[in-house]
């Protein structure tokens, strides 16, 4: 039984198919809520289908953002499921990137879909503001160009994406954020607009609101990432930064990170953030984008920082020992880069004093600690002790920033460099100790510390390679530096010659590399393109030989010592002299013989080719944590290692070179009054080329300005085309919707009522035509009945007029016969009394028949009297008749009366029923008219707004039209609706009519019944007059079957 019940049983239905079903509904459904139950259902499959789910319905839920705009559940279901649709469930077996991107192209291939999400962010509503900006960040994560050319494109895209920055909800706010910092990546076109739509002032007022640099969170980081992507390598941004007063903004930040503010409680603790380090890093990395070496806007910026206390505030930081290594470092490159190039900063940076610990700048030998308290002292000199003193190997960052720092003190400033190296020089010869002196370090060599730091030489030995870097002022003052007295008999040695034999005594000994290489960069750079500098070189003529062992040796150890040692000699031979302790021709079979010119060339290309040459640019230079405690692989300095790839070329062929032929050097030197002339002229066109360069930047500001206000009103203006055209088409639609709703309704009512009236006037025709057929049946039946009983009445009279005539002339006769009586008696009683005497005997004969003539007299005259006395009430029955018949005739008159009335009642309510379609003809002719009127107000309105609005009041007087046809269809139903009462008015005149006819019929059944009463009568006095009555009225009744005939 089970088995027949699962086998009648439908199939069940499988996910894709569902699928399949709400994506054509969604598709299919006219009704919100029908959409946005298939949306719904969607939303449920489209973490674990989303293949299915975007093949199905995406462009029906693109599309549900338009249709569906104004609800904001539809909206928020749609941008959820989308969402879903870009992150699905990573077990899902549909789960493809290929479908991100597919769905990223859906939407960026059509510009109304990115203008689209970014209409959602004029709503207020949360969900419809935060989906959108998350559905942009997915779709900018995987297409970032084209998604910044669709924003670029939509009207008031990115003011609308800087305005979501003032949204009070951290959510929207947030998302919002994000997405600026990807756009603004590597776009400098949406810098630019970004930037001038007050993005910065916005920016610092997130910073502020988020607790600043000691109290911010991740949101003060996300707010100094998008500043960094707005002002990195687009002055035209620095210049609106300063010209809108936000570097005092700036200053504001990092006045706020670097000092501790006092709680007014003594025993209250002040809180700072976890993020405080983080915070702070990322702000001096936004102060170093200023300071962008060779900028065209990094002297303003320097000028900017410096007024405004960055610089000071930044030397501050640098010294701070509660502060970690990592924003020490950032803080001494801001300086670094704050003064680099800008020769009275760096003047007024050498007179800075910072405040640091009495141990930093002891003068104790080998870096012994003396922590006595803090003291203020010259920057320079505590820089040189934060480099040259003892430090573990975690604060090596802030040792070489402090190396920048120094080296962009001098950069481009031979005086500064000349003071430096001069007081350097001036302290080593006075013999004071001070472990703070490069000249110092690099003389005495490594083995003179017994704390074992490679980078103390390293550093020195960089910092002295800027200092004589291209300077012959420098080098021939370090040259005058020498060790022993003659005049007491001791052996003098030169500062090359020190700093050779440290080199040689490092090789052997086996010096940490770092060592090594800096002495050689010193000798190096110290030899190049100076002869005087060679001899002095070479007369230890025991270092040749060293270096030739180093660069011959073939092991694949120590690769970059060795080709550095064979670029050493190639500088040697290149400019080595006829007049050198080792003469040119006999340096080169040493370099030969000894070394090898493919042994030369092999070392030389080892180290061009090397990982620490080749890739310097891209290989970090510094970050000592990341080595777990150990040296970081900083071997080179940066200059250093350009002067090397300037020169390979060059110190390849060097060896090829022939003895005979020398680098020629100009013996007189240089004229110093020419130098100082092109050095001010090349001062005056540094100053008109930074001229320049700042009234291109102002002008570029400008130009930037009037494109961002010339975007920003195109802009406005083709939103407000758009809204215009929008509300237009809204007007339109609406009007249309309603012009159309209000024509079916008005068709559907007319119609109705047309239906309605044509019934009723069916109805009230057909009653009307009844009614008619009725009263004129009526009225002709009745007017038969009444001519027949008029014709009858007449008969009537004529026959009691005959039958009084006949009676009158019977009395009459009767008379006459009784006068003839009469008289024959008289003559019978005259010739009785002649013949009295005669008839004596016949005397009581005659009495007798005179007493019975007399009695038969006297029966005469009572007859007679009783004839007249029925003569007279014969004449007064007609008289009464006679009136009954005039009444009889009124009232049928009357009637005839009310039946004309009533048919021209009729009449009118056909013409009002007339009147009442032709108002409706004119109706639809007004409707008509307004449609014409409607389709004029729609041409002129997408002409001009003018004709808008002239269009609008075109609308209300159709509107008022149609509403008068309204009233117009009311006035037509309560003309409708009286025309019903009349008829019902008229039903009850017929009722009336019908009730009068009835007491007619009555008055004649009366008549009838007097009228036998007559013949009742006349038969009782003996009348033959009721059978030949009988037989008129029998005729009479024939003649009138015979006239009804007819």
């Amino acid at each position: 039984m089970l088995r027949m019940l699962e086998a009648q049983a439908p199939a069940k239905q499988t996910a894709t198919d569902t699928i399949n079903t709400l994506c054509s509904r969604l598709a299919s459904a006219t009704l919100l809520e029908d959409r946005r139950a298939a949306i719904l259902g969607l939303r449920s499959f489209a973490k674990e289908y989303p293949a299915s789910v975007a093949s199905g319905s995406l462009r029906g839920l693109i599309a549900a953002l338009t249709k569906d705009a104004e609800d904001l559940d539809t909206i928020k279901v749609v941008l959820e499921t989308l969402l879903m649709l870009f992150n699905p469930d990573e077990n899902s077996p549909e789960a493809s990137e290929d479908i991100s991107l597919w769905l990223a192209d859906e939407f960026t291939q059509r510009q109304d879909n990115i203008t689209l999400l970014l209409d959602l962010l004029e709503a207020t509503d949360f969900y419809s503001r935060r989906y959108a900006l998350k559905l942009l960040k997915a779709i900018s994560e995987l297409r970032p160009e084209r998604t910044q050319e669709c924003i670029l494109s939509a009207p008031l895209g990115i003011p609308r994406l800087v305005a979501a920055l003032d949204d009070p909800r951290d959510a929207v706010r947030d998302v919002a954020l994000d997405l600026l910092i990807d756009l603004t990546q590597s776009s400098t076109e949406l810098q630019k607009i970004v930037a001038f739509q007050n993005a910065f002032e916005k920016i610092f007022n997130l910073v502020d609101g988020d607790g600043s640099i000691r109290q911010g969170s991740i949101v003060t980081q996300d707010c100094l990432t998008l500043t960094a992507n707005l002002i990195q390598y687009n002055p035209s941004n620095q210049l609106a930064f300063r010209e809108s007063g936000c570097v005092p903004k700036l200053a504001a930040l990092l006045t706020n990170g670097v000092e501790v503010p006092r709680p007014t409680n003594p025993e209250e603790e002040v809180w700072e953030s976890p993020h405080k380090e983080k915070n702070l890093f990322g702000l001096l990395a936004v102060l170093r984008m200023f300071l962008v070496k060779g900028s065209m806007g990094t002297a303003a910026n320097q000028d900017a920082f410096h007024k405004h206390g960055i610089l000071q505030h930044a030397l501050e930081l640098s010294f701070d020992h509660t502060v970690s290594v990592p924003v020490r470092s950032q803080a001494l490159y801001v300086c670094a880069d704050a003064i680099r190039g800008n020769a009275r900063l760096q003047e007024i940076f050498a007179q800075t004093q910072v405040a640091i610990s009495d141990y930093e700048h002891s003068n104790q030998p080998n870096g012994e600690k003396m922590q006595t308290g803090i003291s203020q002292v010259h920057v320079i000199e505590a820089l040189l002790h934060l480099i040259l003193g003892a430090s573990s190997v975690q604060m090596f960052d802030a040792r070489f920033a402090a190396c920048e720092c120094l080296k962009a003190y001098f950069y481009n400033h031979d005086q500064t460099g000349r003071h430096f190296l001069n007081h350097a020089v001036n302290v080593h010869l006075a013999g004071e100790e001070d472990a703070a002196n490069v000249v110092t370090t690099l003389v005495r060599g490594p083995q003179s510390f017994q704390t074992v730091d490679p980078y103390r030489l390293w550093f020195a030995a960089v910092i002295t390679f800027h200092l004589l870097f291209e300077n012959p002022d420098a080098k021939s003052l370090l040259m005058g530096v020498v060790e022993g007295d003659a005049e007491s008999g001791e052996e003098v040695v030169t500062c090359i010659q020190e700093m050779s034999s440290n080199l040689i005594s490092s090789l052997q000994n086996g010096e940490d590399e770092r060592v090594i290489l800096g002495y050689l960069m010193v000798l190096c750079g110290w030899l190049f393109e100076d002869p005087d500098a060679v001899n002095d070189f070479l007369g230890e003529g025991a270092s040749i030989q060293t270096l030739v062992t180093t660069a011959a040796r073939t092991t694949t150890d120590k690769p970059v010592i060795r080709g550095l040692c064979a670029v050493l000699l190639g500088i040697i031979y290149e400019f080595s002299t006829k007049d050198s302790p080792i003469p040119r021709r006999e340096l080169q079979p040493v370099l030969l013989n000894s070394l090898g010119r493919e042994k030369y060339l092999d070392a030389i290309t080892q180290l061009r080719t090397h990982p620490f040459v080749r890739e310097f640019e891209v290989m970090p230079q510094g970050g000592a944590a990341a080595f777990g405690g150990n040296l970081p692989d900083v071997f080179f300095d940066s200059t250093f290692v350009d002067f090397l790839k300037d020169n390979f070329s060059r110190l390849s062929r060097a060896i090829d070179r022939d003895p005979g032929i020398e680098i020629q050097q100009n013996p007189q030197g240089v004229d110093r009054d020419l130098v100082d002339t092109i050095r001010g002229q090349l001062d005056e066109k540094s100053k008109a080329l930074e001229s320049a360069e700042s009234k291109m930047l102002s002008m570029e500001r400008q130009l930037n300005e009037e494109q961002a206000n010339h975007r920003k009103d195109l802009d406005t203006t083709t939103t407000e085309i758009n809204r215009i055209k929008n509300v237009n088409e809204a007007l339109q639609r609406n009007h249309e919707a309603d012009v159309a709703q209000r024509e079916a309704a008005h068709s559907a009512a007319l119609q109705r009522l047309e239906e309605h009236q044509r019934q009723q006037l069916g109805s009230l025709n057909a009653q009307l035509q009844q009614k008619q057929r009725e009263a004129a049946g009526q009225a002709a039946s009745f007017k038969q009945q009444h001519d027949r009983e008029i014709a009858q009445l007449r008969r009537e009279r004529a026959e009691l007029e005959d039958r009084s005539k006949k009676t009158e002339s019977s009395l009459q006769a009767r008379c006459t016969q009784a006068e003839g009586a009469l008289e024959e008696a008289k003559k019978q009683w005259a010739e009785l009394q002649a013949n009295f005497s005669k008839m004596q005997a016949e005397l009581t004969a005659a009495q007798k028949t005179s007493s019975s003539f007399e009695e038969r007299s006297k029966k005469a005259e009572s007859s007679l009297e009783s004839t007249t006395k029925q003569l007279k009430e014969v004449e007064l029955n007609f008289s009464r008749t006679r009136a009954d018949l005039s009444a009889a005739q009124g009232t049928v008159a009357s009637l005839e009366e009310t039946v004309r009335r009533k048919t021209a009642q009729v009449d009118e309510l056909t013409r009002k029923v007339e009147q009442l379609e032709k108002a409706a003809e004119a109706t639809k002719t007004e409707l008509r008219d307004v449609k014409a009127q409607s389709q004029k107000h729609e041409n002129a309105a997408r002409s001009t707004d003018f004709a808008l609005r002239e269009a609008q009041d075109q609308l209300k007087e159709a509107q008022e039209k149609v509403k008068e046809a309204q009233e117009k269809a009311q006035d037509t139903q309560q003309k409708l609706k009286k025309v019903q009462d009349e008829l019902a008015e008229k039903e009850e005149a017929r009722a009336s009519a019908q009730g009068e006819l009835d007491d007619m019929l009555m008055v004649l059944s009366d008549l009838e019944e007097k009228r036998a009463k007559d013949k009742k009568r006349l038969k009782e006095l003996g009348e033959e007059v009721s059978d030949g009555e009988d037989e008129d009225e029998d005729e009479d009744e024939e003649e009138d079957e015979e006239d009804e005939e007819e």
